[in-house]
């Protein structure tokens, strides 16, 4: 009987993928994922099967794993960054159901908030929350309802899908929200392309992110009220220099 292993492959570099999750890729008789995710490991494992689905077919590139391990393969579904933070490991399970057949396996990876983060310091060393600003699955109300508990709680944040060619004024939104109890001044960063050709980062203020360009390869990081800039890193500090 076939199983269907779901794979984090962090952001992208073979650097940062973990060696589970390379193990699992080499085991494999079948990699499946959407193209852009796929072409990140495809040189590396040249003699797999590849299975793509375009962007907002995730059900379907699912239950084509599903289908290729009751066929009696093994399947490695892959996911940028980690395989259930925005991954395809919840719906795996969800098509699957009960059945106890394929088995499944979910391997994590280094999600954006990680990688991100140690490129711009250590940002996220307190709680915080990650918050998509993707609204395909998710209603614009609930996600202004958590923007705003966030910054109530005055938690750093990381926001995923800041913006994209259908929803371009979705940050400028977002920060709109959250100026309503934060400062302007309040430190943010920005990591494009993690891990990727191109990977760069910007540090800012809230009240200039807000005008700031973006695009689906950004992740969004903005401090809470202790975090500052130290040689141009940001840091949160949790407070053990205190204690």
């Amino acid at each position: 009987m076939g199983k269907v292993i779901v794979v984090g492959i962090g952001p992208g570099n073979y650097e940062n993928m973990t060696i589970r999750a390379d193990l699992a890729l080499q085991c494999c008789d079948v990699i499946v994922g959407y193209h852009v995710y796929v072409d990140l490991v495809r040189e590396r494992y040249p003699d797999k099967e590849f299975l793509t689905t375009p962007m907002t077919q995730e059900a379907k590139r699912c239950q084509m794993a599903l289908d290729k391990a009751k066929e009696g393969h093994t399947v490695a579904m892959v996911c940028s960054g980690d395989s259930g933070i925005y991954g395809m490991a919840a719906l795996i399970y969800e098509l699957r159901g009960e059945e106890n057949t394929p088995s499944v396996e979910v391997i994590p990876g280094l999600t954006a908030a990680c990688s991100g983060a140690s490129l711009l310091g250590a940002p996220l060393t307190h709680d915080f929350a990650i918050i998509s600003l993707s609204d395909r699955l998710t209603r614009w109300e609930t996600i202004e309802a958590r923007l705003e508990a966030a910054a109530q709680a005055d938690l750093s944040m990381v926001l995923y899908n800041p913006a994209s060619k259908g929803r371009p004024d979705h940050l400028r939104n977002a920060c709109e929200i959250l100026l309503r109890r934060l400062p302007e001044d309040r430190i943010c960063g920005v990591c494009r392309n993690i891990g990727r050709e191109g990977e760069s980062t910007t540090v800012l203020t809230l009240g200039q992110l807000r005008t700031a360009q973006m695009d689906m390869f950004c992740t969004v990081f903005i401090g809470n009220g202790m975090t500052r800039l130290i040689d141009g890193k940001m840091v949160t500090p949790r407070g053990y220099r205190d204690v």
